[in-house]
């Protein structure tokens, strides 16, 4: 995928979640929103609760404003609870904000990984090969029993969503999303962009 056509995509991923927004389709965090995850450019999780310093800069950094610091109150909100030394480590909640990769936004980096000062985020180029072979966040996993797709209605939404589409997610027959884990990078798009509630596809954090 070109960078022009990585940028179409991401374009029309922003507009999918802005018309579920609109359509009043963005569903109220509850139990069953899924686990958090790290902004891009994450390390290890050990490595990363070591090098990370809780300084905000990322967050700030976030055109998406989708990055958030981890507190207690955050986490009981969508039912994810609280691990050793992860208070004010940012997080990302897709079922409410997902990553857009920085769509839009100036500079050749991803925003996040630039402002990190310790290296927790490694710099990132916001080029979509780059991004696709080097940010782990997580991977989706379809719910079948949920997804309208896989229960006699057509849908597509998350599909559309996805940034790789054709490659991280696809259309299988009357839309069913199809994920290729080794092509997804755990952005949270689809998630973010499901209609039904609670959402028939989730990010699993890295």
């Amino acid at each position: 995928m070109d960078r022009r056509s990585f940028i179409g995509k991401l374009t029309g991923a922003t507009l999918s979640v802005a018309g579920a927004i609109g359509g009043g389709l963005a569903m109220v965090a509850g139990s069953e929103s899924s686990a958090c995850l790290r902004p891009p450019g994450a390390l290890l999780e050990e490595d990363f609760l070591a090098t990370c310093i809780r300084c905000g800069r990322c967050a700030d950094a976030c055109p998406n404003r989708c990055i958030v610091g981890f507190t207690e109150d955050a986490g009981a909100e969508l039912d994810v609870k609280p691990g050793l030394g992860q208070r004010n480590t940012p997080v990302i909640f897709a079922r409410k904000k997902a990553c857009i990769l920085c769509n839009g936004a100036p500079g050749e980096d991803l925003l996040c990984t630039a402002a990190c000062p310790t290296g927790a985020l490694v710099k990132t180029k916001k080029d979509a090969d780059v991004v696709q072979a080097t940010v782990k966040m997580g991977k989706a996993e379809v719910d079948t029993t949920l997804c309208y797709s896989f229960n006699g209605a057509s849908c597509g939404a998350c599909v559309r969503a996805c940034p790789f589409e054709g490659t991280a997610l696809r259309a299988g027959l009357w839309e069913k999303p199809l994920v290729d884990p080794e092509a997804c990078i755990g952005c949270g798009l689809c998630e973010r962009a499901c209609v039904h509630y609670p959402q028939a596809i989730r990010v699993r954090p890295a």
